[in-house]
């Protein structure tokens, strides 16, 4: 199981407010994550690396070999809720970082299993030679405007509001991540990206690039090359896990 990571504040904005980490837990059990700050020039950079290592760490703790999806489900809920509380506490604390949030996308992946958490609109895609899929549903308002039938996909992906989340992490004393449970095996992949990647690719340019790119090792450069090339006004930020 190999996993390589990469993020850029792209071609616009001068401060990068994402965020990612690797875990690797040994050879057939890795972490990742990745985190996509919001709230004023600094607060969103305080946000999104603040909760991420506080989720990091805590998975960390909390991990045991052998897991069932279930434990590793509650492992999830129980750092996050950390990272929450963290996030909003220093909000609450200090002025200029009054308001401030973060998206936080995870993997954990042990042999046969993965489980995945989201909160916010980073995603996790799915990905092998029989296909892509997104795992994740995007906590926003264009998707709960998808969902209730007010706009269709196409006409989401260019909607005016696109980046308004309805769930952060650090915004409210509480928060509730989704959870989603997925077997793989050896060929797999799984793919971590902030909205900077996933407003600029659609899933068939992304499938194109993780399964039939020539080397994995450089498939978030090439996502980012292409990012780029297309303006990349947000922050772009990608984690691979082969398995």
């Amino acid at each position: 199981m190999q996993a390589w990571g990469l993020t850029d504040p792209g071609c616009v904005r001068v401060q990068n407010q994402d965020a990612f980490q690797i875990r690797p837990f040994g050879e057939d059990s890795v972490l990742c994550a990745v985190c996509d700050g919001m709230g004023g020039a600094k607060s969103g950079n305080v946000a999104s690396s603040l909760a991420l290592d506080v989720f990091i760490q805590e998975v960390d703790r909390l991990r045991k070999p052998g897991m069932t999806q279930e434990q590793a489900g509650q492992m999830f809920r129980d750092a996050v809720g950390l990272a929450n509380a963290t996030v909003y506490d220093q909000s609450r604390q200090f002025e200029e970082f009054e308001g401030m949030g973060t998206t936080l996308v995870a993997a954990y992946v042990e042999q046969q299993m993965a489980v995945i958490a989201n909160v916010g609109d980073s995603r996790c895609y799915f990905l092998n030679r029989e296909g892509v899929r997104c795992l994740t549903t995007d906590h926003s308002l264009v998707q709960l405007m998808v969902q209730r039938g007010e706009l269709s996909r196409e006409q989401a992906k260019n909607y005016p509001g696109k980046n308004l989340i309805t769930r952060a992490i650090g915004t409210e004393s509480g928060v509730e991540c989704d959870l989603f449970y997925q077997p793989v095996q050896k060929g797999d992949c799984l793919l971590l990206c902030s909205d900077g990647l996933s407003n600029l690719l659609d899933d068939q340019e992304i499938f194109f690039e993780v399964v039939h790119g020539v080397n994995k090792q450089l498939c978030c450069q090439r996502l980012l090359g292409i990012c780029r090339e297309r303006g990349a006004p947000d922050n772009v930020t990608s984690v691979l896990i082969v398995i």
